[in-house]
């Protein structure tokens, strides 16, 4: 089911400009494909990826591909997680959690998997950021350009040299960490 998003100004009606699609069918991983351990379940509207007692990790991946867009989900977790949203190719991720090189939150951070490093550290994530809750992403992905808003404040603008033109987007479950992270409203809107 497609939904409209509607941009409001102040004392201006409000009008639709684009269309939201969600990611998820509601019931099961359909159009989602996990490249690495089972550690995926889709239950009541909430995606959650949980280690197994290996610690394997996996990522979970949207057979769907994607040029520019913008994401928006909610995500929560608690203690020590080592997650993040995937755009358009392995080797760009925005970090949820807990960096293992760094050994500390780099929530909203880019990491990029070539170099190994966080190119940037987001910027007023603490105190924004409620672990346990429900929090809220939106990621806008215009061609090598990314913003990302956490919980409505924007914590990253980012221009990536190792940027794919177009891909899927994944989620990840990183490994050798006993963790659980949950995702619920995930929807993108193309352009």
């Amino acid at each position: 089911m497609k939904s409209f998003v509607l941009h409001c100004l102040a004392g201006a009606a409000c009008v639709s400009s684009a269309f939201s699609e969600p990611l998820f069918n509601g019931k099961d991983l359909t159009g989602w494909k996990p490249d690495g351990a089972d550690v995926w379940t889709f239950a009541d509207s909430v995606l959650t990826g949980q280690s197994n007692s290996k610690k394997q990790g996996s990522v979970l991946w949207s057979t769907e591909k994607f040029k520019d867009f913008t994401l928006d989900l909610d995500f929560r977790f608690s203690g020590d997680v080592d997650s993040g949203v995937f755009l358009r190719t392995p080797n760009d991720q925005i970090q949820i959690g807990t960096s293992r090189s760094l050994k500390r939150d780099m929530t909203g951070s880019p990491y990029i998997g070539t170099t190994g490093k966080y190119a940037v550290e987001a910027h007023d994530v603490k105190g924004n950021l409620k672990e346990g809750e429900w929090n809220h992403f939106r990621i806008t992905a215009k061609g090598s350009h990314y913003t990302v808003e956490l919980n409505g404040k924007q914590v990253l603008d980012y221009s990536s040299d190792t940027a794919a033109k177009e891909g899927g987007i994944g989620l990840q479950v990183h490994p050798g960490v006993d963790m659980k992270i949950e995702f619920r409203n995930v929807d993108l809107v193309k352009g």
